[in-house]
């Protein structure tokens, strides 16, 4: 019994580093401009999300960050969770008057070249949806997780 368990942490461990890329993999501009942007960055972590993207998962002062960039070393986005307490008040009054008796789930912000959002899953029985808002409240993206379906809104 005891050797299974060793078998099986030593399978996991394997597979789980498997899994990973190393920094060697990543291309050079890539690691150049992670560095330029988040010098002070512990526990990096290197992902190849597809043929044109990595994503670097990593701590910065204490947070769990996320953040991807193309294969040509352009810095794409960072996002990182959030507390409920630190949503801002227009985006909490889109979310009050919006999606009233929705329960947010797994609050998060996101940095892109494009500025900033708050990304939330929101719940209401058995509907599920993502909903990305603007630093002013404007809702910028609303898609069903159930369904699949996208909804952009264009106000």
């Amino acid at each position: 019994m005891k050797n299974l368990l060793i078998v099986i942490v030593v399978v996991s461990l394997f597979v789980l580093n498997a899994c990973a890329q190393k920094a060697k993999d990543v291309p050079a501009n890539v690691q150049s401009t992670f560095s330029q942007k988040f010098p002070t960055a512990t526990k990096v972590k290197w992902e190849k999300e597809n043929d044109k993207e990595w994503e670097a998962e990593f701590k910065l002062d204490g947070i769990e960050y996320s953040a991807s960039f193309n294969i040509e070393g352009t810095w794409l986005e960072t996002e990182h969770k959030i507390k409920k307490s630190e949503i801002p008040t227009l985006v909490k009054n889109t979310l009050d008057t919006q999606f009233e008796g929705y329960k947010i789930e797994e609050p998060e912000i996101i940095e892109s070249a494009d500025g900033t959002f708050y990304e939330f899953e929101l719940e209401k029985g058995k509907l599920e949806i993502e909903v990305q808002i603007d630093s002013n409240g404007l809702v910028v993206k609303k898609e069903s997780e159930d369904e699949g379906e996208r909804d952009e809104d264009d106000d």
